[in-house]
């Protein structure tokens, strides 16, 4: 057996999958890829298959090879060749490659399997990679955990959890990525006795940047490759790098999608030019490029689109390292302006669909440049909100209105009355109109 990592007691048999696996691996010539989400545990799963591989059939060769870069599959290459002590393989001259592949195809040198990690570089591969998996049905979604799973991990990682309730909230924070799970349980145990469960999750919940900084952290993995980062940040950002690499328009596509509500993300919204020129080729491009690498869902029934909210939060720090956050999220104002109608009755249909991504919009500090914008989206959500009867997400986001257009406009301008009669009219419907010392202005 020649595979680099030991068998991982705090493995998580996550359902039917290693059975699924094994099923369609015992075919002869079988080819199967995990396909998922950087984090999602898809490593872990090859590597409990490969000792189980090892433990139920001695008489089968077992090799990994990290297929990141070209020069880690020819060093795994090289060690097949070594295990295997083939004849030729100390030549200087010798295509170890060559040496290898007429070996495994030779059936007198027995059964084998063959675990290629980290294989989704097709530069790696060339034209052939396509051929190493043989078709969509010789591929397994990995997706994150379920939530009893998460808390089995969680569990193993840190022993016994003795509330349930604030250990849901945590995995279910942490998106159900065993990888982010991983890591907290890694930086708990580091900062013991002065970290807890609860005071990650405190930590985690309190601001965007806290949630940053705890997913940065890199408490280490045995049984990661010793190339591959260990937190979860840098785990996808690896791969936004390649996205922009090599189409540049799906790394813009998933950079303005990263500051909608993660649900719901309507594609109108994010192309409109797509209702005029029925369809759009490279739109669906780049939509495919980012399913490819899981890093979005597409409604198969609606035109829509989910993220988990992990990714969301990666993509936005990615944008910060190269000056590109702020850009986006003007973006995003700007496009969540231009979208939402006036809040007549004829237009609840389309703000049911967009009042979420109004909504978040309300908790970013804009520019100079779209503070104007955010005033109108604030003003037209907060209108929506008044019109249903949601007083107190009326208020909120009518009072931030009011605040920008005064400064901007002037109290005596037609916009800044606006907001503030409406303002004014939600306070009314609500605790803070009758508060101490309050003051409509």
């Amino acid at each position: 057996m020649v595979i680099p990592f030991s068998r991982d007691p705090d493995f998580v048999n996550r359902g039917e999958i290693l059975d699924q696996i094994d099923q369609q691996c015992s075919k002869p010539a079988a080819r199967v890829a995990l396909v998922g989400l950087g984090g999602v545990g898809k490593s872990h799963l090859a590597i409990e298959f490969a000792h189980r591989i090892a433990v139920r059939h001695p008489d089968t060769w077992v090799f990994w090879v990290y297929a990141g870069t070209q020069a880690r599959v020819d060093e795994g290459f090289r060690a097949i060749a070594d295990a295997a002590e083939l004849p030729g393989r100390n030549d200087p001259k010798a295509n170890i490659t060559q040496l290898v592949c007429g070996w495994l195809c030779n059936e007198r040198n027995g059964k084998w399997v063959m675990v290629l990690d980290s294989a989704d570089d097709p530069d790696v591969f060339g034209a052939g990679t396509s051929r190493l998996v043989g078709g969509y049905k010789n591929t397994i979604k990995i997706g994150p955990m379920a939530q009893s799973d998460a808390l089995l991990l969680l569990e193993k990682k840190l022993g016994s959890l003795s509330d349930t309730d604030m250990a849901v909230n945590l995995v279910r924070a942490l998106d159900l990525v065993p990888l982010a799970i991983s890591q907290a349980a890694a930086y708990i145990q580091r900062m013991s006795p002065r970290s807890s469960p609860k005071k990650y999750l405190d930590e985690f919940r309190k601001s965007e940047r806290n949630r940053r900084k705890l997913l940065q952290y890199d408490g280490g993995d045995l049984r990661r490759d010793g190339g591959a980062s260990n937190a979860i940040l840098t785990t996808w950002q690896i791969s936004f790098d390649y996205i922009r690499s090599k189409q540049p328009s799906a790394a813009n596509l998933l950079s303005l999608m990263s500051f909608f509500d993660r649900q719901g993300i309507l594609g109108w919204v994010l192309n409109p030019s797509r209702i005029a020129q029925d369809g759009d080729v490279s739109f669906e491009d780049d939509v495919a490029m980012l399913r490819d690498y899981c890093l979005i869902t597409a409604d198969e029934t609606e035109d829509k689109f989910e993220m988990h909210g992990l990714v969301q939060l990666s993509t936005r720090r990615w944008l910060e390292t190269f000056g590109q956050e702020e850009t986006f999220r003007q973006q995003y104002i700007e496009r969540m302006a231009a979208s939402l109608p006036t809040g007549q009755f004829e237009n609840w249909a389309i703000y049911r669909t967009l009042f979420a991504h109004a909504r978040v919009a309300s908790d970013y500090q804009p520019s100079e440049n779209t503070v104007e914008s955010w005033a109108i989206l604030l003003h037209k959500g907060g209108w929506y909100s008044w019109l249903q009867g949601r007083y107190e997400n009326a208020q909120q986001m009518l009072v931030k209105a009011k605040e920008v257009r005064e400064k901007r406009l002037g109290k005596d301008d037609v916009a800044t009355f606006l907001s503030t009669s409406f303002s004014y009219d939600t306070m009314c419907h609500t605790d803070i109109a009758h508060t101490p010392g309050f003051e409509v202005q």
